[in-house]
């Protein structure tokens, strides 16, 4: 996981406030015993925490780098904690319970794998400190702290706050896991609302424009050609008709997706040989002069036989919307891949895959946006239309894509009991 600005702040946000709340907690309770810890040394290890914070406030500020900074306080932090544990008398006092805060910082701010590392780095300088302590290797603060243990108590003890360190860390990574997983789903949901809502607005006012641009831009493509078959032109009076009949088919299918949009009308359904309506959609690009010596058809649609109950001119728009996008991001020409399978369930999956020239991260996160369009002369419907018919039937669609790589869509349409074909009736003609 990348290690935001935002998590910078919250982690000295967090760490401030777990300081204080140890300081008035340590205060509370030297005011009824004198034999918690050292004051002054703990006063001086809290200020060191207060002037770290500033430093790291400073870094937050004006530093880039936040991954790094993110493991230097998660690092300091244990030897402050190591620190106040040796202060407090190690097995003696209490404090090492304060161990479980990096760890729950490291899995937050940084990602599971250091959770676990800081849990490991955590034990080792605990597990150093005590058995130092036990075998007289490092002296204790103050001698009023030494007890006699035997070395089974100090070993089980040693056993059990790493049990607790690293549980912490499996809590910890599990909890943050669910709530990344929340946080992806809640953007995602946030995205799938913003689409609808413009598919929303886009059908409100499709309708309308449709009826007031359809028939007068009829009028004149047909006002063009009869002039054109009529007068005696010249060849740039006859290429700039051309122009005006030819942009007029282009607007003409822009208020055509319009319609599609906003008021589909009624949907007869059938089972329908979906390569076979693949292949006829083909046809009609390479009779269009879309597909040329250029391109490359591959993939199994030839030979496959897959049937699936639904509307066979919704599907021509969606093999015909993706072969387009497709074609358009092989300008240079380049191999169409478009594969059908069927699992267990009898859900169909249906593949397109391009050679082009990709799509960037905002591209892929915003292909289904109405109006956007990744090409110059694109009006950013085609793929709406195709979302919209998709989403009917309850199915969902998978974007695979590298730059100067090629783009793969999956669509995938799941089989439904109520669109079954009974055992007793055959199958439509085709």
């Amino acid at each position: 996981m990348k290690t935001q600005r935002r998590h910078i702040f919250w982690f000295i946000l967090i760490r401030t406030i777990a300081v204080t709340s140890i300081l008035v907690a340590v205060v509370i309770i030297q005011s009824s015993t004198t034999d918690f810890l050292p004051v002054v040394p703990f006063y001086y290890i809290v200020l060191l925490a207060y002037l770290l914070s500033l430093a790291y406030l400073g870094l937050y500020l004006w530093g880039k780098n936040y991954t790094v900074q993110a493991y230097v306080q998660v690092v300091v932090d244990l030897l402050l904690i190591t620190a106040l544990v040796y202060i407090s008398g190690g097995l003696s006092g209490s404090l090492y319970i304060l161990y479980v805060f990096p760890v729950v910082a490291a899995s937050i701010v940084l990602s599971n794998r250091a959770a676990y590392i800081t849990a490991g780095l955590s034990a080792v300088l605990f597990g150093l400190l005590v058995d130092g302590l036990y075998f007289g290797i490092i002296p204790h603060f103050s001698p009023g702290q030494y007890r006699e243990r035997s070395l089974g108590l100090v070993l089980f003890t040693i056993f059990l706050a790493w049990s607790l360190i690293l549980v912490i860390a499996f809590l910890a990574n599990h909890l943050t896991n669910g709530l990344r997983k929340a946080r992806e789903a809640l953007l995602l949901a946030q995205k799938e609302l913003e689409i609808k809502e413009r598919l929303a607005t886009a059908g409100r006012f499709s309708g309308q424009l449709a009826h007031e641009i359809r028939n007068p831009l009829a009028a004149i493509s047909g006002a063009v050609q009869v002039l054109r078959g009529e007068l005696a032109l010249d060849d740039e009076q006859r290429s700039l008709m051309d122009i005006v009949v030819k942009e007029s088919q282009r607007v003409s299918e822009s208020i055509e997706q319009f319609l599609d949009l906003a008021a589909p009308g009624p949907q007869v359904f059938s089972w329908v040989n979906l390569p076979g309506v693949l292949e006829e959609t083909l046809a009609l690009l390479r009779a269009s002069g879309q597909i040329d010596g250029r391109h490359i058809l591959a993939g199994n649609y030839a030979r496959s036989k897959v049937d699936y109950y639904g509307n066979p001119n919704q599907f021509k728009q969606v093999f015909w919307n993706l072969a387009k996008n497709a074609l358009k991001a092989m300008p240079d020409g380049g191999t169409l891949t478009v594969d059908f399978s069927q699992d267990k369930k009898k859900a169909v999956r249906i593949r397109f895959a391009d050679t082009g020239r990709g799509l960037t991260e905002e591209e892929k996160q915003r292909i289904f946006e109405p109006f956007f369009s990744r090409f110059a002369n694109g009006h950013g419907l085609g793929l709406v239309v195709v979302r919209s018919i998709v989403d009917d039937y309850d199915g969902k669609i998978e974007v695979q894509s590298e730059l100067r790589k090629g783009t793969e869509i999956t669509l995938t349409f799941p089989f439904k009991e109520a669109r079954s074909k009974p055992a007793f009736q055959e199958a439509a003609p085709r």
